[in-house]
């Protein structure tokens, strides 16, 4: 049976593959600092769930507190690591650039067939775990979660895009190894920076955010009056969301100390359309923040721009044209 801790065993063995590569890599000034910075990212992904279980077997809650505090000093040191720029960009045994070019237009717009096999085959394998009895089942076990599906199905996806692309090239799988490589260190500490954002998340609704803001709110902000207190709720997602990379870690914090206590309960106003707007305000901060790394620095390193914030340089106008918009249209719909 396909169990969830296998996809984290597979980019645990892939990101110990990057850090070998990357502490072999002599044209690499930061050789040793980058090795180690995947290394212990592969180390955490490899030993997690493994450790987590041997953890809570032999040493009780002692023993999960144990290796929490060990993960968290393993996250500390990569954060130090990326801080003081330990990851840098090496050799990949590239192809010259002209033979690139070469390349390229000789595949023309097929180039773009591997990268659209993933979303295909993953929702084609969603459909067929959705639809077929017995399907999920034979492959996972009785009573696995859903996220499940989607998961070995975007992995199948990923493996056949990747076998297209090896065919299509006519390189070796060693060398999409590199391109990962290549790929990860342009990207650096961002490639990390959605799991620690959600980390936060879920620290700050427990550490009892909302409820410090419903009181500032309160406390500052004539929130009688309906437009200051909706201009309130949407600007909170947004700025919340810009230093947290993440409208749905920001949602509940923001919806808990604004949204449900003063435009629901206090206001009246409808939680649906709160809701739908109150999302969509919180992507407006996306586009402007760098905290946003999947969205607004990982393009830029893909694309090889020079200025990394370039993205969010011209997302900015977008985003704040729309979260006036989104202020309006929560005023006039939300009450209706």
């Amino acid at each position: 049976m396909f169990q969830q801790h296998y996809l984290y065993v597979l980019a645990g063995v892939l990101l110990l593959i990057v850090s070998v590569m990357s502490l072999r890599d002599r044209a690499n000034p930061r050789r040793l600092f980058t090795g180690l910075f995947w290394g212990l990212y592969g180390l955490i992904f490899l030993l997690g769930d493994w450790a987590g279980h041997w953890a809570a077997a032999y040493g009780g809650a002692e023993g999960t507190r144990t290796l929490n505090i060990a993960v968290g000093v393993l996250v500390v040191l990569m954060a130090l690591i990326a801080g003081f720029g330990g990851v840098r960009l090496g050799s990949y045994h590239q192809r010259s650039e002209k033979a690139r070019t070469e390349s390229a237009l000789r595949l023309g717009n097929r180039l773009f067939l591997p990268a659209l096999a993933i979303p295909v085959v993953t929702v084609l394998g969603v459909l067929a775990f959705n639809h077929i009895p017995g399907l999920a089942s034979t492959v996972f076990g009785a009573g696995s979660p859903p996220t499940l599906n989607t998961l070995f199905s975007m992995l199948v996806g990923c493996v056949i895009g990747l076998l297209m692309a090896l065919q299509m090239t006519r390189d070796s799988a060693l060398q999409s190894v590199q391109e990962t490589r290549r790929l990860l260190d342009s990207i650096g500490w961002a490639f990390i920076l959605p799991q620690i954002l959600a980390t936060l998340g879920l620290l700050f609704t427990s550490a009892g955010v909302g409820t410090a803001i419903s009181h500032l709110t309160q406390e500052y902000l004539a929130v009688d009056h309906r437009l200051v207190a909706v201009a309130a709720y949407a600007i909170g997602m947004a700025l919340l969301t810009m230093v947290m990379g993440n409208a749905f870690a920001a949602f509940p914090i923001v919806t808990a100390g604004i949204g449900i206590p003063i435009l629901v309960m206090q206001q009246g106003g409808n939680p649906a359309v709160m809701a739908a707007i109150g999302m969509f305000s919180g992507y407006c901060g996306t586009l402007m923040t760098p905290m946003a790394a999947n969205f607004n620095i990982v393009p830029a390193a893909l694309l090889e721009l020079p200025d990394r914030n370039a993205v969010i340089k011209a997302q900015i106008p977008t985003g704040v044209a729309l979260l006036v918009v989104n202020i309006f249209l929560l005023y006039f719909l939300m009450f209706l």
